[in-house]
């Protein structure tokens, strides 16, 4: 066997019997985060509680240091495995500090009586996910948001080794989610925990995961690292994207360029004629952008949106070529958006371009 720290091997999972996703075969090593993306309904969840043993695997095995999962007791898979699903929890007259307390249940007697250390486990999570003043109060009767954080502080507070949540991010608002995934990156490489969940928010996975398992049909489509994942196409092929792009460079979705001839030239770099860009797309008016260099951020998203993209080769000055199908181009609209052109050595040849915009006064107010 392979030397990680939980492996997959061989896995069917699925429901009364009847597999919906075979031939699972990956491995993780300790301290790593591991993202499952993939459609609504692909088995994502589905993987997450065939690994706790919620769902009963159709075949083949689940490993953790070597060991088989399904032949460790309960208890102690509860000291190595803390879970965080989207099942509704509903304790009865529970406040949030006694829920999270119950992530110290494995290591206390048969009557669950929690020491001093426990108690100072207990407050410890709730601070690490900021919810310290929600000890008092009534489970049943916070948010989701806030629900989320004080199961992720039962899971810290349990201390263990893996860490396995399915979309915990949902009904987070911003601030938390970036605050929660966080917390999740330095339990992972400053304790060494190693945590597999899933995330619909993909821009999110590109940026905090070590690996990638890409969920969808009956096989597992893809497992890799976010570089080899998180391309246009691999991304267009696992979620089926006929609508608009994914552009691996932000790690964002958009929306589908306006189609048709040229209507303004945009003038732009460093990055500058990114919102102008967007606000044309917003309005419906195709575009083209120049003069540009292929790796620059205006060009990453120009190849994105634009009708028509004037380019110069890295690391070149600026061309008389160049400069002519910019020139061309400007003809053609009749109109010229200085998005804000930082004139250096290599460009000093857009000025040729912005000067003659300006006497046939072809600048947009």
């Amino acid at each position: 066997m392979a030397d990680y720290y939980v492996e997959l091997k061989e896995l069917a999972v699925g429901y009364r019997g009847e597999p919906l996703i075979r031939d699972i075969n990956i491995g993780i090593e300790k301290g790593k985060i591991v993202t499952l993306i993939g459609p609504n309904g692909a088995g994502k969840s589905t993987i997450l509680k065939s690994i706790t043993r919620q769902l009963k695997t159709i075949s083949g095995s689940v490993y953790v240091e070597n060991e088989e999962l399904q032949k460790m007791s309960y208890k102690d898979m509860a000291t190595k495995i803390a879970v965080v699903l989207t099942e509704r929890l509903k304790p009865e007259l529970m406040t949030c500090h006694d829920v999270v307390a119950t992530g110290r249940y494995p290591y206390t007697g048969r009557l669950g009586i929690l020491s001093k250390e426990d108690e100072l486990k207990v407050d410890q999570a709730m601070e690490a996910v900021h919810a310290q003043e929600l000890g008092s109060r009534n489970f049943q009767e916070i948010s989701d948001g806030q629900r989320q954080r004080v199961l992720l502080a039962r899971a810290i507070c349990q201390e263990p080794e893996i860490m396995i949540l399915d979309e915990p991010t949902s009904f987070l608002d911003i601030r938390y989610k970036l605050e929660l995934l966080g917390i999740l990156r330095n339990m992972a490489k400053e304790k060494g925990i190693t945590v597999i969940l899933s995330l619909h928010e993909i821009d999110l996975a590109q940026k905090m995961s070590d690996k990638i398992l890409c969920v969808k049909g009956d096989r597992v489509a893809g497992y890799g690292t976010p570089e080899e994942i998180f391309t246009s196409e691999k991304i267009r092929e696992i979620y089926e994207i006929d609508n608009g792009f994914y552009d691996p460079c932000f790690g964002s979705i958009e929306l589908p360029k306006v189609e048709g001839k040229p209507e303004v030239l945009v003038l732009s770099s460093c990055g500058n004629g990114i919102p102008v860009y967007r606000k044309l797309q917003k309005a419906g008016i195709p575009f083209a952008a120049g003069i540009l260099y292929p790796g620059e951020t205006d060009y990453q998203l120009a190849k994105l949106l634009a009708a028509e993209i004037i380019e110069e080769k890295p690391y070149e000055p600026v061309s008389d070529a160049a400069v002519k199908k910019a020139m061309d181009v400007m003809e053609r609209c009749g109109k010229v958006i200085n998005a804000g052109v930082v004139i250096g050595r290599q460009n000093q040849k857009i000025e040729e371009v912005l000067k003659r915009a300006g006497e046939k006064k072809f600048f947009a107010v």
